[in-house]
């Protein structure tokens, strides 16, 4: 029998309060802004590699004020090796706006989260969710695999939300902004922890008892995304061309750029993804920078 949405809340949450990892994101003096700097640096990155990140990045940029007084290079160069780095120069647009139109504090207002520069749907409702208590339907892979599995039999979502999919989460949501925060980030950590997209636990899931999906014999519907390839790919071009300038104490020249890929045509579309990104600067005399 399938769960009513009273009995799948008081579920997910009770296993939420058990269950779920420490990590500085979740604290409840963690500032608006540390929520931000997660979801931004989460998306499709795993959490071990953002753990150290963030905690650097925190640790020098506590507020937006201090990363929108620094020019968006040093951004990119605290990156990392994060990946997806046009992130970095994201969250410095954001932290300039948050100055230059609210004061210096991150908004908690949908609307206007959403209006900061590369902030999407997703991050705007997380942030306003997760550091503002407001009530928000918030999806991201990890609850739309357990709503799709534990409530429609779907294994895999596909790669778009669908309206149906924001009505189901939308009418479990209760009223109450905070009640409705915790139920979004314990279906995320279920989904993460639990109903992972390959090798799920379902025995240790506190929804198997009534998971239409696995109720179903688990069968494999929905649409599954091969895993990415990377090596040699121009994306793994991107990263060695970056890497030079991040390593590096101000700007290299072509010769130091030609060295990090072999390929010559995929260097140099590599290197004008790059620059017509905004992550690298054509400089005097062929030498590249990060952005001033």
């Amino acid at each position: 029998m399938a769960l009513d949405p009273t009995a799948l809340r008081d579920a997910v949450t009770d296993w939420y309060a058990a269950t779920a990892r420490y990590l500085p994101w979740r604290r409840p003096d963690a500032s608006p802004w540390a929520v931000l700097v997660s979801e931004v640096m989460l998306q499709q990155t795993p959490v071990s590699r953002v753990l150290p990140a963030y905690e650097r990045w925190l640790a020098r940029w506590p507020a937006p004020s201090d990363l929108a007084d620094c020019a968006p290079g040093d951004a990119v160069r605290a990156w990392g090796r994060l990946g997806y780095p046009r992130r970095a120069l994201r969250l410095h647009a954001a932290a300039v706006a948050i100055v230059e139109k609210h004061a210096g504090s991150v908004p908690s207002d949908y609307a206007e989260l959403r209006a900061l520069p590369g902030i999407g749907d997703y991050t705007a409702a997380a942030v306003a969710a997760f550091a503002f208590g407001r009530r928000h339907v918030v999806l991201d892979t990890n609850v739309r695999r357990v709503l799709g599995r534990a409530l429609s039999g779907v294994a895999s979502p596909g790669a778009s939300v669908t309206a149906a999919e924001r009505s189901l989460a939308a009418a479990l949501l209760p009223d109450d902004g905070m009640l409705a925060a915790r139920l979004s980030v314990g279906l995320m950590e279920l989904g993460a922890l639990r109903c992972r997209a390959r090798d799920p636990h379902c025995d240790d899931c506190p929804l198997t008892s009534a998971c239409v999906w696995r109720l179903a014999g688990a069968p494999a519907n929905g649409v599954r995304r091969p895993a990415q390839k990377y090596d040699g790919t121009d994306r793994q071009a991107r990263g060695r061309l970056l890497a030079v300038l991040r390593d590096s104490d101000g700007p290299v020249t072509r010769r130091r750029i030609d060295a990090a890929w072999p390929d010559a045509v995929q260097r140099m579309r590599a290197l004008d993804g790059l620059i017509a990104d905004g992550l690298v600067e054509p400089l005097a005399r062929g030498r590249f920078g990060l952005p001033a």
